[in-house]
């Protein structure tokens, strides 16, 4: 009669699941294509940032230039300091509604620019305002007669605009410029407002240069590239969550296996 006795030892296999594969090789890539995206967004804006910064301590150039090809180029003059001469029109002018400065709400003040010499209009941007106590009541400010000659920096707006607007009114307003002409707008759209006007105006806006003393307001102008350091978080995060993701699979893949170890054959 045999009398053995075994001995219980464990060891771990590495058999990872259909599904855990299945979730691993579609979770990582996606989240690294995320953070790639974040931190591709990062870069871009500390690229806008750098030409910001550089352009502003940069040379003034009259606008616009002689060059039709360089008018029209609207990357090249992204940011440019310039400076320009013209007549303030005040019939097409209005306000940038929801513009926060110190907390407080108010509105951007957008006039038309009639420069001289020419029939083109340049929109300018003379800085915030501080809205009434009831929204419906808009606020009053000057704005100077005459020739004026300012300097500021060119803002290309964005073309991608969200509006809940009806586009019925927008087309019956175009079609009644003058009656129907909006006073406050919720965006800065420059194909409505180049289909608003009867005149021919620039694809650029100019924000004034707060030293520039030609009818100006409030002009703390924020630098453009703003939340990089937001794009960088989500970035990590998106590569924290590949990285998790692929120490969870390692971690659920391996199984724990009994071995019975017979001491009987152990030849010494």
């Amino acid at each position: 009669m045999k009398n053995l006795m075994q001995f219980k030892d464990f060891h771990y296999q590495f058999k990872p699941s259909l599904l855990g594969i299945f979730l691993t090789l579609v979770c990582i890539p996606l989240f690294i294509k995320f953070g790639l995206w974040q931190y591709n967004k990062a870069q871009q804006k500390l690229e806008i940032q750098a030409a910001y910064h550089h352009e502003e301590v940069g040379g003034v150039r009259k606008f616009p230039l002689s060059d039709a090809k360089i008018l029209l180029d609207t990357d090249w003059w992204k940011y440019k300091k310039i400076t320009v001469t013209g007549t303030y029109e005040t019939k097409f002018q209005f306000l940038l509604d929801n513009q926060v400065e110190g907390k407080r709400v108010g509105f951007h003040v957008i006039t038309p620019l009639k420069i001289n010499h020419t029939s083109q209009y340049v929109l300018v941007n003379r800085g915030w305002i501080l809205g009434k106590d009831t929204h419906a009541e808009l606020p009053t400010f000057p704005t100077p007669e005459g020739i004026q000659t300012l300097t500021g920096q060119i803002w290309v707006p964005s073309t991608k605009i969200f509006t809940l607007e009806n586009e019925a009114i927008i087309d019956q307003s175009i079609n009644n410029k003058t009656e129907n002409w909006k006073p406050v707008w919720q965006h800065m759209n420059i194909a409505k407002y180049k289909k608003s006007v009867p005149f021919s105006v620039s694809e650029m806006v100019i924000k004034l240069d707060p030293t520039s003393n030609a009818g100006g307001f409030v002009r703390n102008w924020q630098v453009p590239a703003e939340r990089i350091t937001t794009h960088i978080g989500y970035a990590y995060q998106w590569f924290g969550f590949a990285s998790a993701t692929l120490l969870i699979f390692i971690y659920m893949s391996f199984t724990k296996v009994r071995v019975e170890i017979n001491p009987s054959l152990d030849i010494r």
